[in-house]
C-alpha cells in the first residue's frame, strides 16, 4: 500500500486556510471600562459581548475577539495596540 505525500505547495495552501486569531492579554494599566468601550466601538461588539470579552481579558488573562485571515488579524492587533491594549495574533487553535 502505497502512500501519498503531500508537496510543500499543499501544506502551504493547508496552512493559508487555517484561520488566525487576534487575542486582547490582560494588562495591570487598562480600565475595565476602557477595554469594554475599546471592543464596542472598534469590533462594534454589543455592550453584552464586550463586557463578556472584557471579563474573560480580567478574570483569564485573555480573549480571543476576532477570526480570519492574516491579514485581517494584524490590523486588528495594530488597532489594539493604538487603543493601549496588549494584543498578539496566532493560528487558531494554537
Amino acid at each position: 500500500m502505497s502512500q501519498t505525500l503531500e508537496s510543500p505547495l499543499d501544506q502551504v495552501e493547508q496552512l493559508a486556510d487555517q484561520p488566525w486569531v487576534t487575542i486582547v492579554w490582560n494588562d495591570p494599566v487598562n480600565l475595565m471600562s476602557y477595554v469594554s468601550y475599546v471592543f464596542r466601538s472598534y469590533f462594534a461588539f454589543t455592550p453584552e459581548e464586550a463586557e463578556r470579552l472584557m471579563l474573560a481579558v480580567h478574570n483569564e488573562g485573555r480573549a480571543v475577539v476576532a477570526s480570519g485571515g492574516r491579514e485581517d488579524m494584524e490590523r486588528h492587533v495594530e488597532a489594539m495596540h493604538d487603543f493601549g491594549l496588549w494584543a498578539t495574533l496566532a493560528k487558531e487553535g494554537a
